[in-house]
């Protein structure tokens, strides 16, 4: 009989494709999911499977609502948690951010070890849980972020989605030590970029790709620095986490590094005129001024715009043995899914 494998976060952008390389390889998927009668947030995923050999299962459970994951994980020998809240539009971050992260992590691990079945718990941490700002490199006297680094410099007032991933990990690593039924792997990936599987995703990457296109940065972008994946390599590296008996801690994916100018430039060297794309970076003073107005605070382009940043990846490319894909043909495919399901 095939392995079970309980996904978390299954119909969101990286859920998703985990998903459907899962369904493709045979495995049985639970996707545990709020509302498995919202049928439009679902539809893409039971499409993919009718193309494969995979069976997938839709199960209900809310990350805030202790005990929900409890009757999904029984049975299943792994777990892929996801599901994590990824917004900077937010009101009330402890609300919206931390406690999703926080609660539902615990939910998930708890559920883990009460099922007396799963043997390893794959967890989709992030980069932000190894660094807050792009100045930590300098003030840390790095020449790279590497799996060794934990974030020390985010809070509940300054990057909270960065300090509800480092909260959630470390939580997560606090469950895994205290049992020993199943094992934690934890994939730390840059800023996920790369085709969209449902018109539906509203991930922060699909925003800032209609930002750019739409001309919302057209009179300049700031010089900010991120990391960038392509989201089917980092559901490759889940598959990759899962199968390896080897595989252990974290593991930071990251393709290249680049700024969003660097971005804006190579969509004009693909695309040329065809959309309004910004022409220059704009100064730090400007953006400092203006921070308020694109959603950022003052402190947040002090600390991040200008500065290098760096990840070492050697750590993903051996022991997972993942290869990336080039950026420029994330973007590529990225603009081309997002066409053809009318997402800008």
């Amino acid at each position: 009989m095939a392995p079970i494998v309980m996904v978390t976060g299954g119909t969101g952008y990286v859920g998703s494709w985990i998903i459907r390389l899962l369904l493709e390889k045979g495995y049985t998927v639970r996707a545990a999911i709020r509302n498995k009668g919202n049928l439009s947030k679902v539809r893409h995923l039971v499409d993919i499977e009718a193309g494969t050999n995979g069976q997938l299962e839709l199960w209900e459970a809310d990350l805030l609502s202790e005990g929900s994951f409890d009757d999904s994980a029984g049975g299943a020998q792994y777990i892929i948690h996801t599901a994590s809240p990824f917004t900077l539009q937010f009101r009330d971050a402890q609300r919206e951010l931390i406690d999703p992260a926080l609660k539902g992590t615990a939910n998930v691990l708890q559920a883990a070890t009460k099922s007396g079945s799963v043997q390893k718990v794959i967890l989709t941490s992030s980069v932000a849980a190894v660094h807050g700002d792009n100045i930590d490199m300098t003030t840390q006297g790095l020449t790279a972020f590497s799996e060794e680094q934990i974030n020390s410099s985010s809070s509940l007032d300054h990057q909270p989605y960065s300090y509800s991933k480092t909260l959630a990990e470390s939580k997560a690593w606090q469950l895994a030590q205290a049992q020993n039924q199943w094992q934690l792997v934890v994939l730390n990936p840059a800023f996920v970029m790369g085709p969209p599987l449902s018109s539906r995703s509203n991930s922060e990457s699909l925003t800032l790709m209609k930002a750019l296109l739409g001309g919302k940065y057209i009179s300049g972008v700031p010089d900010l620095k991120f990391g960038f994946v392509d989201v089917r390599d980092v559901a490759q590296a889940h598959v990759l986490a899962l199968e390896n008996p080897g595989a252990q801690g974290r593991h930071i994916l990251s393709a290249e590094v680049h700024s969003l100018y660097d971005i804006a430039q190579m969509l004009k060297n693909i695309y040329g005129n065809q959309y309004p794309l910004p022409l220059r970076k704009a100064p730090k003073w400007l953006v400092t001024l203006l921070a308020p107005a694109f959603g950022l605070s003052r402190k947040f382009v002090r600390r991040n715009v200008g500065y290098p940043l760096q990840f070492n990846t050697d750590k993903s490319r051996t022991a997972l043995q993942l290869s990336y894909r080039p950026f420029r043909q994330t973007l590529k495919d990225m603009v081309a899914a997002m066409e053809t399901l009318n997402m800008h």
